[in-house]
C-alpha cells in the first residue's frame, strides 16, 4: 500500500466546509478565491465558486486545494460578475466526487439558485425519502441537495417565503448562504450550532464562517448572524428576519479549541486568547513536574503556551512540522511503512534529550497519532513524556457537521484515562475537565452566567434532534476518518 502522508489521514476532527459570499464587488470572484483561501483549514477536498454578472451565472468547481484549481487569471476570468459564492468542502455526508462539490446550482421557477451549507441536517435522509417517493429526482449525494428540492416544491410564491418553508422542515446544525440573480442569503439555524459572520467590503456584503476571511482582504467585521436569523442583502441594503421559534443558543465549542483558526475572533472573543486560557486551566488542573512545555504543532500551541506561561516552565518548540508535505505515492517496504508521520513530523533532540517533557495536544481521537509523536518523542531521549490535552475526552459521534469515527473507534468511548496513557505510552496522561473548558471560554464574559455551548461530543448530551438516527436509518454523515485511517 502507498505511504500516506494524505492531510486527512490525520487523528484529528475535521470541519466540514467553509463558506464565502460577497454582492455588489467587482471582484467578487478574487474576493471569493481569497477568503476560501483563509477558510481552507475548514475543508480541502474540494472547492467550488459561483459567480452572477447581472445576466447568467458562472460556476468552478474542482476537486482539491483552493490554490491548486483557483490559480491563474484564466480561472478568474471565467467568473464575471459582482456577486460570489464560494464554499471549501470537507464531506461529511455524500462521497467526493464532482457533482457533490459545492456551490450546488439549480435553475427554478423563479430563476438561477446558489446554495452552500456548512453543516449537517439530522433528518435529511427521512425527507430525501420523502422527497423521492414525491418524484425528486436528485443529482447528489448531499443533504444539502435536500433543501433545494424541498424550496422547489414549495407551494409559497416569493423565494423567501419558499425558503423559510423549506427551512421549517429541515433539522440539524447548518449555516447557508444562497444567491440569486438579484439578493445574497445568510442563514444560521436556529440554536446557532455552526458559525456564520457578516462582513463589509467598501459597501459589499459578506457572509464567511470566520472572520480571519474577512481580514485577507481587508473587510470590516459588522457581526455575527445570529442564531435563527436569515439576513437578505440586495440593491436596496440589508434585511433581517428571524421567522423560527427562539430555541437555545448552542454554538459549538470545538470552534474554539480546534476548528476556528487562532486569529479569527468568535463571540466577541479571540479564538488564541481563549486557547491560551484553556491552556491555562489545564495546567491549573494538572500540572506535574517537568522541564519543557512542549506543543503537538500546530493545533496545540496555543494551549501549550498557556499551560507553559501559568506553570512556569519553559515553552520549546520540540516538535518541527514540515509544512510542505502533501499525499505521497510511494510503494514503501514494511520497514519502512511507519516513516510517514516523520514526514511531517520531526523531534527537535535539543530540546528534548534528558528533559521531562509535558506534550500538549487539543484532542485525541483514535490515538494513533499520539502514539507515533510519543514515540518520537521518547526516541529523542526524553526522560518522562507526560501528555495533556486541553479539552475534555472525545468519547461521542458528532452529527452536526463535523467528521468523527463512529463511538467504537474513538479511544475515549472504550478506554479510561489511565488504559489510554499505556495504550498511546506516556507517563501520564491527563484532559481538561468539562468545567475547566467553560472558565476558559467564558472567562472574559462579564455576564451573569455562562452560555452554553454545545459539547455533545464531551457530555453525550445532544441539543438537537438526531431524527434519522432514532427512526432507525442510517447516520447522514460519511467518516472519511473510518475510510482513510
Amino acid at each position: 500500500m502507498p505511504l500516506n502522508t494524505n492531510p486527512f489521514d490525520d487523528d484529528k476532527l475535521h470541519e466540514e466546509c467553509g463558506v464565502f459570499g460577497i454582492f455588489g464587488n467587482e471582484d467578487a470572484a478574487a474576493h471569493a478565491v481569497l477568503g476560501l483561501h483563509a477558510l481552507q483549514h475548514r475543508g480541502q477536498e474540494a472547492a467550488g465558486i459561483v459567480t452572477h454578472d447581472g445576466r447568467q451565472f458562472h460556476s468552478h468547481r474542482s476537486l482539491g486545494h483552493v490554490g491548486d484549481n483557483f490559480n491563474s487569471e484564466e480561472v478568474i476570468g471565467r467568473l464575471p460578475g459582482d456577486a460570489a459564492l464560494g464554499h471549501n468542502r470537507y464531506a461529511t455526508t455524500g462521497e467526493t466526487v464532482l457533482r457533490n462539490v459545492q456551490p450546488l446550482f439549480a435553475e427554478l421557477e423563479f430563476g438561477g439558485f446558489a446554495i452552500c451549507h456548512n453543516g449537517n441536517l439530522t433528518n435529511s435522509s427521512t425527507l430525501r425519502g420523502q422527497l423521492v417517493r414525491r418524484g425528486c429526482i436528485f443529482q447528489s449525494t448531499m443533504d444539502t441537495e435536500v433543501i433545494i428540492h424541498l424550496i422547489a416544491t414549495s407551494s409559497f410564491h416569493s423565494l423567501l417565503d419558499r425558503l423559510i418553508d423549506a427551512l421549517k422542515s429541515v433539522v440539524g446544525a447548518y449555516s447557508l448562504v444562497a444567491m440569486t440573480d438579484d439578493m445574497l442569503i445568510g442563514v444560521r439555524d436556529p440554536m446557532g450550532v455552526r458559525p456564520l459572520v457578516l462582513g463589509r467590503l467598501d459597501g459589499a456584503p459578506i457572509f464567511t464562517s470566520e472572520t480571519c476571511a474577512l481580514d485577507i482582504i481587508g473587510a470590516d467585521f459588522l457581526r455575527e448572524v445570529a442564531p435563527g436569523e436569515i439576513v437578505v442583502c440586495n440593491r436596496d441594503g440589508i434585511e433581517s428576519l428571524m421567522p423560527f421559534p427562539p430555541a437555545p443558543r448552542r454554538p459549538c465549542i470545538f470552534e474554539y479549541v480546534y476548528f476556528s483558526r487562532p486569529d479569527s475572533i468568535t463571540d466577541g472573543r479571540s479564538v488564541y486568547t481563549v486557547r491560551k486560557a484553556i491552556g491555562a486551566e489545564l495546567a491549573r488542573e494538572s500540572h506535574v513536574p517537568a522541564e519543557v512545555v512542549i506543543p503537538v504543532p500546530d493545533s496545540g500551541t496555543p494551549a501549550a503556551i498557556g499551560y507553559a506561561e501559568e506553570a512556569r516552565v519553559p515553552f520549546e518548540l520540540g516538535i518541527i512540522r514540515n509544512h510542505y508535505v502533501g499525499r505521497t505515492f510511494i510503494e514503501p517496504t514494511q520497514n519502512i511503512r511507519n516513516f510517514g508521520v516523520k514526514l511531517k513530523h520531526n523531534a527537535n533532540r535539543a530540546e528534548i534529550e534528558g528533559r521531562r517533557v509535558v506534550l500538549v495536544d487539543d484532542s485525541i481521537v483514535r490515538g494513533t497519532t499520539s502514539q507515533k509523536i510519543v514515540q518520537m518523542v521518547r526516541d529523542a531521549g526524553a526522560a518522562e513524556v507526560h501528555m495533556r490535552i486541553a479539552s475534555p475526552p472525545t468519547a461521542n459521534p458528532c452529527y452536526y457537521g463535523i467528521d468523527t469515527p463512529s463511538r467504537d473507534e474513538l479511544l475515549a468511548a472504550n478506554m479510561d484515562p489511565a488504559a489510554m496513557a499505556r495504550h498511546i505510552g506516556v507517563d501520564s496522561l491527563s484532559f481538561l475537565s468539562i468545567d475547566g473548558l467553560y472558565r476558559a471560554v467564558c472567562a472574559e464574559l462579564r455576564l451573569a452566567g455562562a452560555p452554553q455551548y454545545c459539547d455533545a461530543c464531551f457530555t453525550d448530551e445532544y441539543p438537537v434532534s438526531l431524527i434519522d438516527l432514532a427512526s432507525g436509518h442510517a447516520p447522514a454523515q460519511l467518516s472519511l476518518l473510518a475510510e482513510n485511517a
